[in-house]
């Protein structure tokens, strides 16, 4: 039986290819379904060459120390593709990788599907030409991006956002206060330091210290926070509770949340959860970042907004007192300032379209496994 090789090389993105492995099934796809990823893509029937956990890592310096590790990676998924045993490429997000991945694919006449493709609007614009010549399709999930990548000769088809797919069954507000153990009456503020051991290295420490103020302030005041499941939390630095793998729940039963800059602001903007962006790393990361990147903000909820409707504290100005003063308003159900926001992130998630990005994903890679084209 052929392959569909899956490379998904960071947790959320193997989220996301675990929707699409449960699709193909559904639709009775002929193909054997292998893949570099996690425990959800496992669970869909995904059979893992390589976890997620050993491969995630962040910024321009922390890739360094796993080189080895990549290029052996690398080497296997080459021979594999190379064997003419495998039907499609699929590769979700993790540009820095997967770019190569698409080369390969594409020399060995292999028809790639980019699922969530690198943020080119963003830095490296370069990249569109080797999107045009190594990528058959690509499945975006921001609606600008289709015209973009189309306009530089990438078939580019807007499938909507994936993160609509898991919100089907959010609980209601006291309804996932129980189910984390919240208290239903007093106020909540979440904690999203990252889902990298990096990350949180770099966040928590600060997230807590600006939850201590507003506890302070506030003294019935609930304080949670998310964590990945593979990812440590040092008990030392954070007083509060730790809930994971339940950013969804643990966003609809917040009255605001901190987040660290990424798919968690979306994820709030679905929610409808009023948050602040904040966003640290090492200083030659931070520098070359700003060297490359063409944008102003980094939360991708203001990204789409055009317009930073959620606060953003990068880097240096990641203070926890001023932190804590721009959550403040968010956690009063009564402030000018919460209510405006609630009705920026409506507009932010009316714009990633409807639900269903995973089984639009999974018809697209099926034609293009069977000898089509997605055009």
């Amino acid at each position: 039986m052929r392959e569909i090789l899956f490379v998904a090389g960071e947790v959320s993105g193997e989220l996301h290819a675990a929707g699409v492995a449960r699709e193909l099934t559904a639709l009775g796809a002929p193909f054997r379904l292998v893949g570099v990823g996690g425990d959800r893509m496992a669970a869909e029937g995904v059979a893992l060459i390589e976890h997620v956990s050993r491969l995630s890592v962040m910024g321009f310096v922390e890739p360094l120390k796993r080189l080895p590790k990549f290029y052996r990676l690398r080497r296997a998924l080459a021979a594999r593709i190379r064997s003419g045993n495998v039907a499609l490429v699929i590769l979700v997000d993790s540009a820095g990788f997967n770019m190569r991945i698409a080369e390969i694919a594409a020399a060995a006449n292999v028809p790639v599907l980019y699922y969530i493709t690198p943020q080119v609007w963003a830095s490296r614009a370069g990249r569109l030409r080797q999107l045009a010549r190594t990528v058959t399709a690509a499945a975006v999930i921001l609606p600008f991006e289709e015209q973009l990548l189309r306009e530089h000769g990438v078939r580019a088809t807007f499938v909507g956002h994936p993160l609509l797919d898991l919100t089907a069954d959010l609980p209601e507000r006291d309804e996932a206060r129980r189910q984390i153990g919240a208290d239903v009456i007093a106020p909540l503020l979440v904690l999203f330091p990252g889902s990298r051991r990096q990350e949180v290295a770099r966040h928590l420490g600060p997230f807590v210290e600006a939850a201590r103020t507003l506890q302070q302030r506030h003294p019935n005041l609930q304080v949670v926070v998310s964590a990945a499941p593979h990812v440590g939390i040092d008990r030392a630095v954070c007083p509060f509770p730790i809930v994971r793998s339940a950013s969804f729940t643990l966003l609809r039963a917040a009255d605001a949340a901190l987040c660290k800059s990424g798919t968690t602001t979306l994820e709030a903007a679905v929610a409808l959860c009023p948050m602040v962006v904040a966003y640290r790393t090492d200083a030659l990361t931070y520098a070359l970042a700003r060297r490359l990147v063409k944008i102003p903000f980094i939360g991708l909820v203001n990204v789409l907004a055009g317009r930073e409707i959620a606060r953003e504290f990068v880097q240096g100005a990641l203070e926890p007192l001023a932190v804590a003063d721009a959550l403040e308003p968010l956690l009063d159900h009564h402030s000018p300032a919460r209510a405006a926001m609630v009705g920026e992130l409506r507009a932010v998630r009316e714009s990633l379209g409807a639900p269903g990005a995973a089984r639009r994903v999974a018809a697209m890679a099926l034609d293009l496994a069977q000898g089509g084209t997605t055009s």
